[in-house]
């Protein structure tokens, strides 16, 4: 049995900390007894950008908000599909995942953080959001485990009536908000839709491939 080792923490803004740990060649990360990420499963993490940029598809300089750093699934899966001619704006608020980004798991990462679409900002994503009006074509949120504030407590402003609205003034008319959630959520659904979204619940494997658990992401169409 190959041991788990422990490579680095991260405190988090509510208390709480992140671990950073490595089995062999696989890296997770962890929160108390949740594993939130791991490099072994990133296709819900991938599906994230290349589902939202398919529902994009035709827009001129598209311009994405990436909520949540993370392993760098979503934002090299992100890179690879949109145009020369994008922005994507990413959103991390623990500066340790940055840190980390670049040094254990710069792997992971490859150049995406020095391409030139990209942009990362060190603050709370909903701060992003909440002060932008009509500025994005896509909102990617990948930021805790589903439609709550499990890892940062105020998240949950991200998921009420009034984080949802900020979210759909921040888009384009016709831009996407994409959730992504461990599980699934009927509540969240509705939400989602009284706040005037044209609604579409996706299921997809952890795995990218036919077999593993399911992950579940709203796509939230502003009118």
């Amino acid at each position: 049995m190959i041991p788990l080792e422990l490579i680095d923490t991260a405190d988090l803004p509510d208390g709480g900390t992140l671990r950073l740990m490595r089995r062999g060649q696989d890296f997770m990360i962890l929160f108390g007894r949740n594993e939130l990420m791991s490099s072994r499963l990133r296709g819900s993490e991938e599906a994230l950008a290349t589902l939202s940029y398919e529902r994009l598809q035709g827009r001129p300089h598209p311009h994405m908000l990436v909520g949540g750093l993370g392993m760098g699934f979503t934002l090299r899966a992100a890179l690879a599909v949109v145009p020369a001619d994008a922005r994507i704006t990413v959103g991390e608020l623990v500066p340790k995942i940055v840190e980390w980004a670049k040094g254990p798991l710069a792997h992971l990462f490859g150049d995406s953080l020095d391409d030139p679409r990209v942009a990362v900002e060190v603050r709370d994503v909903y701060d992003l959001i909440a002060g932008s009006r009509a500025t994005y074509d896509a909102i990617l949120l990948d930021v805790d485990n589903g439609p709550d504030g499990l890892i940062h407590l105020a998240n949950d402003r991200l998921y009420g009536k009034e984080g949802l609205r900020a979210a759909h003034a921040a888009l384009r008319p016709g831009g996407v908000l994409a959730i992504w959630s461990a599980y699934p959520d009927k509540a969240f659904t509705d939400r989602l839709r009284r706040t005037g979204f044209q609604v579409d619940e996706v299921k997809v494997r952890a795995t990218g491939g036919r077999k593993g658990a399911h992950h579940v992401i709203w796509f939230g169409i502003r009118n």
